[in-house]
C-alpha cells in the first residue's frame, strides 16, 4: 500500500465563552508520514519528540490500532516519522490532532473508505466533544455541535491581519484536572451572557471586528473556577484592551493561555506580556499564524 502523509493543526478551544463549541486553528502543526513495516518504528522530531516517539502509551498509535480491531482488520505496522510542533498538555488541541492522525492512517492502511465528514465524527465521539477535532479537520475558527452522526461544524476564515500570542508555562496540565475544578451546575444569568459573548464573538470573526474582541471573549463559565490551576490566566486577562491586545482566554483547557493581536501590534503585545510575567512565572511566548479554513483533501 502506498504510503501516506497528513497534517493537522493545533487548535485553541473554548476563547473564552465557547465552552466545548468553538475553536480556532493554529498554524503549528502535527505532520505525520507512515508507510508500511515489519514492525514498528517511530522517529519524531520537533517539539516533544521524546512523547510523540514512544511505542508504548502513544495515542495515535493506540487509535490507530483499536480503530483496525474494532472494524476487524488485519493491524500492519508502520513505519512513522512525525514533525510537531504543536505543545502537549498545553490546551493546544494535541490530543484531537492525534486521534484524527490516528484515525486517518487507520482508514488509509486499513482500506475503511471512510468520508471526510464520518472520519470527523469518530474522532469527536474519542475527544467526547467535537470543538478541537473540527478545527483540527476544518480549520479557521470553527463552530461545532451535537456528537456522533448528529455533529455539525462549520468553519470560517479569520481576519488575515490577526495573529495570536500562546503563552506556554513550564508545567502541562491534563484536561480532567482542568474539569475537575467545574460546577455541575450554572446560573441562567451565566450561561446567558456566554451565549451573548460566544454569539459576538463568531460576528467578530466573521465580520473582521478587532474592537469587539475584548468583550466577546469575556467567559463566565469555566475560566473563573480554572485560575486556580492555571496561574498565568489571572496575570495576562487584565491585559486585554492594552498594547494592542485584542482579546484574552485560556486555550482550551488551559494551562496555555492565548491572546489575540493584530499582526502590527505583535511586538507591544508581547513585550507587555513579558513585563507582566516579571519574574513570577516562567513561560514561553509562541507567536503565531492563524489557520485559514480547509478541506481534509488539502492536507493530504
Amino acid at each position: 500500500m502506498s504510503p501516506f502523509e497528513i497534517s493537522l493543526p493545533a487548535t485553541s478551544a473554548n476563547l473564552g465563552p465557547g465552552f466545548d463549541a468553538m475553536a480556532l486553528a493554529l498554524e503549528l502543526y502535527l505532520r505525520v508520514r507512515a508507510e508500511e513495516s515489519t514492525t514498528y518504528i517511530i522517529d519524531a522530531r520537533g517539539r516533544d519528540a521524546e512523547v510523540c516517539s514512544r511505542l508504548q502509551r502513544n495515542l495515535m498509535l493506540a487509535v490507530y490500532q483499536e480503530t483496525l480491531r474494532a472494524a476487524d482488520k488485519p493491524v500492519i505496522p508502520l513505519a512513522i516519522r512525525i514533525e510537531n510542533s504543536i505543545p502537549i498538555g498545553m490546551g493546544c488541541g494535541s490530543s484531537a490532532a492525534a486521534r484524527l492522525a490516528g484515525l486517518s492512517l487507520a482508514n488509509h492502511f486499513g482500506g475503511l473508505d471512510w468520508d471526510g465528514d464520518h472520519l470527523l465524527q469518530q474522532a469527536c465521539s474519542l475527544e467526547g466533544h467535537p470543538d478541537n477535532a473540527a478545527a483540527c479537520w476544518l480549520g479557521g475558527l470553527t463552530v461545532a455541535a451535537g456528537s456522533g452522526e448528529a455533529m455539525r461544524a462549520t468553519s470560517i476564515d479569520p481576519p488575515k491581519d490577526w495573529a495570536a500570542l500562546l503563552v506556554l508555562p513550564d508545567h502541562p496540565l491534563a484536561t480532567v484536572a482542568a474539569r475537575a475544578v467545574l460546577p455541575t451546575t450554572y446560573s441562567r444569568q451565566d450561561a446567558v451572557s456566554n451565549i451573548q459573548n460566544a454569539a459576538l464573538l463568531t460576528a467578530a470573526f466573521h465580520s473582521a471586528r478587532p474592537d469587539l474582541l475584548r468583550f466577546a471573549m469575556m467567559d463566565h463559565l469555566h475560566q473563573s473556577y480554572r485560575s486556580e490551576v492555571c496561574p498565568l490566566l489571572p496575570v495576562l486577562l487584565p491585559l486585554a484592551g492594552e498594547a494592542g491586545i485584542l482579546g484574552v482566554a485560556l486555550s482550551g483547557a488551559g494551562p496555555a493561555v492565548i491572546a489575540m493581536v493584530e499582526k502590527k501590534n505583535l511586538a507591544d503585545a508581547r513585550d507587555l506580556i513579558q513585563k507582566s510575567l516579571s519574574n513570577l512565572h516562567e513561560a514561553e511566548i509562541l507567536e503565531v499564524a492563524l489557520s485559514p479554513s480547509f478541506s481534509p483533501a488539502r492536507r493530504s
